[in-house]
C-alpha cells in the first residue's frame, strides 16, 4: 500500500483497502507459499539487503523525528535488526525441525513430537519510540516462523514512516507483507479485522484497547508494553560502573525507552556519594550544556514534552531540569529525596528524568515497588550480595532483568524478552520470537505392531492395570 502518510482523503481510501489487502495476505497463506524454508529464506535476505540499502535514510529519518543520534540509531534501530537477521538465518532450519518429545506408557507403542506452523496473517503495530526496530524486529520472525504481515508504524514519526514503508514496498510483494500507513482511524480499522495473530508495541492503555478489539476474533495478542522499571542500588555496589551504565541506558533516546530504569531504589548509606557519581557521569556524558551534545536525542511531540516537564519537581533536582520547548529538549535529570506519593512515581516517565528513592532494607525495597502502578517490565539490581540477588529476583515480579546493568538483557536472543500483567504478556526474541510466531502442534505417531486391548471395551477388570499406569 503506498506509504504516503495520510491526509483525510487519503486516510478514507486507505481504510476502504484494508479488507482488500488483509483477504490477499489470507489468500497468499492459505497457498501454502510461504511454508516452504527456501521462502523464508529468501525474504529474509532481501530484508536484509534492503536494511543496508536504507540505512542512510532510515538515520536520517530518525534524526528528522527524534533527533537520534546516529550510533544510537545504528545501535538500537538498524544494526539491532541486521544482528537479530544473521541470528535467524543461521539457526532458522534447527528452529524449524519439529522437536520430538516424550510419550509415556499410556500411549505406547508410539511416538511424538512438537511441530511449528505458521499462525498465519499476522498484524504488527509499532511504536514510535524505537519505530525502526519494533516494527522490522517482529516482521523478521514472523517471516520466519512462515507468516503473511501486515505492519502498521505510528503517525507520530512521519518521516520514519515514511521510508519504513517504501523500504516495505520495495522489498516484498503486497501480498506476504503489507505496509498500512495512517493514524488512529487506519489502526481502527485494522483491528476490524479478522487476522491470526496481533503483535502490538506501546501502551498499556492502548495495549487494552487492542486486546479488546482482538476477543471479538479470538486472536491471540502478544503486547509488549510498559511499566516503571525499578532499579536497586545496595550498599555494596561498584557505584562507578553503576552510574555509567544507568546513565547510559536511562537517557538513551532521551530516555524514550520502555526497558530504561525509570526509577533508581538507592540505599541510604551510599545515597549522597552515588548521586555525585550520576552527576559526574552525566557531564562527562553530555557536557556542561547537553543542548550542544550531539549524542543527546529529543522528545517525540509537544504532549509528551509538556508531560515529561510536569512531572519534574523544581526543589529536587540534583543535575538537570532545563528545557527548550522548540527543539523539546529535556535536559538529563535526576531528582533526590523522591517519595511514592511524588507525581513522579505515579506513571512511567518515558522521558529523561530519573528520580531517586532512599532505602534502608529489603522490605523497604518490596514495598516502594508494590505501590507503583504495576508489575514492571524490567528489574535492575547493582549489589554484589548473592543473597541480596537471589531475594530480589524470586520476590519481585517483573518481566526481564539485570544483575549489575540496565537493559542488555534484550540484546542476548537467548533470553525471552516480555513483561507480565499490566507490563505484558507474550515474550519475543530469537527461538522465542519464533515461537511466538508460531502455533506448536503437538502430534502423537501410533504404532501398528502392537495393539495394546487396554482402553478396548469391555473393560473388565482392566481398571486395575489402568490405576498402576496412571499413578
Amino acid at each position: 500500500m503506498n506509504s504516503t502518510q495520510a491526509n483525510p482523503v487519503h486516510s478514507n481510501q486507505i481504510i476502504q483497502q484494508i479488507p482488500d489487502v488483509v483477504a490477499r495476505l489470507r489468500e497468499n497463506f492459505n497457498s501454502g507459499v510461504t511454508l516452504d524454508y527456501q521462502v523464508r529464506v529468501d525474504n529474509l535476505k532481501k530484508l536484509k539487503l534492503a536494511i543496508v540499502r536504507y540505512e542512510a535514510r532510515l538515520h536520517s529519518a530518525l534524526k528528522q523525528d527524534l533527533a537520534k543520534p546516529e550510533f544510537e540509531a545504528y545501535l538500537s534501530e538498524t544494526g539491532f535488526c541486521l544482528h537479530e537477521l544473521s541470528g535467524t538465518l543461521a539457526k532458522l532450519k534447527r528452529w524449524m525441525r519439529p522437536k520430538w518429545v516424550l510419550s509415556t506408557l499410556l500411549v505406547q507403542p508410539g511416538s511424538s513430537r512438537i511441530m511449528y506452523s505458521p499462525r498465519g496473517v499476522n498484524l504488527i503495530i509499532a511504536p514510535y519510540n524505537y519505530p525502526v526496530m519494533l516494527a522490522l524486529s517482529p516482521l523478521i520472525v514472523a517471516i520466519a516462523a512462515g507468516n503473511t504481515a501486515v505492519v502498521k508504524t505510528s503517525e507520530m514519526t512521519p518521516a520514519c514512516s515514511e521510508v519504513i514503508g517504501q523500504l516495505i514496498d520495495e522489498t516484498f510483494d503486497a501480498n506476504y507483507v503489507a505496509y498500512v500507513p495512517g493514524a488512529v482511524a487506519e489502526t481502527t480499522a485494522l483491528l476490524e479485522q479478522k487476522f491470526d495473530h496481533i503483535f502490538f508495541t506501546g501502551s498499556a492503555r492502548v495495549g487494552t484497547i487492542v486486546m479488546v478489539a482482538a476477543a471479538r476474533n479470538l486472536t491471540p495478542v502478544t503486547l509488549e508494553l510498559g511499566g516503571k522499571s525499578p532499579c536497586i542500588v545496595d550498599k555494596d555496589a561498584h557505584l562507578d560502573i553503576a552510574a555509567k551504565r544507568i546513565v547510559a541506558t536511562k537517557f538513551l533516546n532521551a530516555g524514550q525507552t520502555c526497558v530504561a530504569p525509570d526509577y533508581l531504589i538507592v540505599h541510604r548509606q551510599i545515597k549522597e556519594q552515588f548521586l555525585e557519581c550520576l552527576k559526574n557521569r552525566i557531564l562527562r556524558s553530555y557536557g556542561e550544556d547537553p543542548t550542544l551534545s550531539p549524542d543527546y536525542a529529543r522528545i517525540i511531540n509537544d504532549s509528551h514534552f509538556s508531560r515529561i516537564l510536569s512531572l519534574i519537581d523544581k526543589s529536587k533536582i540534583v543535575i538537570g531540569g532545563g528545557s527548550d520547548s522548540e527543539s523539546r529538549y529535556i535536559a538529563p535529570t535526576v531528582l533526590r529525596d523522591v517519595t511514592i506519593h511524588d507525581a513522579v512515581m505515579s506513571e512511567e516517565i518515558f522521558g529523561p528524568v530519573l528520580p531517586v528513592v532512599d532505602y534502608d532494607n529489603l522490605d523497604d525495597i518490596f514495598g516502594i515497588i508494590s505501590n507503583t502502578p504495576h508489575y514492571p517490565l524490567a528489574c535492575y539490581i547493582f549489589s554484589n550480595d548473592k543473597q541480596v540477588q537471589d531475594t530480589l529476583l524470586t520476590k519481585l515480579q517483573f518481566g526481564g532483568a539485570c544483575i549489575n546493568n540496565c537493559v542488555l538483557h534484550i540484546v542476548n536472543p537467548y533470553l525471552p524478552f516480555g513483561g507480565v500483567g499490566q507490563s505484558g504478556m507474550g515474550a519475543y526474541h530469537g527461538f522465542h520470537g519464533f515461537e511466538c510466531f508460531s502455533h506448536k502442534k503437538g502430534v502423537l505417531w501410533s504404532h501398528n505392531w502392537l495393539d495394546v486391548p487396554l482402553v478396548y471395551a469391555p473393560y473388565g477388570n482392566k481398571i486395575k492395570l489402568l490405576r498402576k499406569l496412571m499413578h
